[in-house]
């Protein structure tokens, strides 16, 4: 289950990879960086459901409490991914970064992350699988 479980994630991560680089080509000339940033998170949450839904029946989570610990493992890759790209690849400072998670600031990539966490559970309950 783990193998699987990571293998969809990285089908995930391909895809939210694509869906990044489509926001700032066509979104972000629209209506701005932070504006489109904000939108992402809402069709890739979308994106996420969606992998989640095909993926959980071949991932095979027997409980509710499998299903949350693999949105939860889910959930520490895409930081440690983010983090990694944001730091190592993309140079963005600490400051930049930590906009993206501050509601407070308008950032709602934290909610990005909870329906991460929560879609694979919500998949195998809307499919009976758990």
């Amino acid at each position: 289950m783990l193998l699987r479980s990571l293998l969809v994630w990285l089908a995930i991560i391909a895809l939210e990879t694509l869906h990044g680089i489509a926001r700032v080509a066509w979104l972000e000339p629209l209506v701005g960086d932070f504006r489109a940033r904000q939108l992402a998170v809402f069709t890739g949450s979308l994106l996420i459901l969606t992998v989640a839904w095909f993926g959980v029946r071949w991932i095979r989570p027997v409980r509710t409490s499998q299903a949350l610990g693999i949105g939860a493992t889910w959930v520490g890759l895409t930081i440690g991914f983010e983090l990694a790209l944001g730091r190592l690849v993309m140079k963005l400072p600490w400051e930049r970064i930590a906009e993206d998670y501050d509601l407070s600031r308008g950032g709602l990539l934290g909610l990005g992350l909870v329906a991460m966490f929560l879609a694979p559970a919500f998949a195998a309950r809307r499919q009976r699988l758990v």
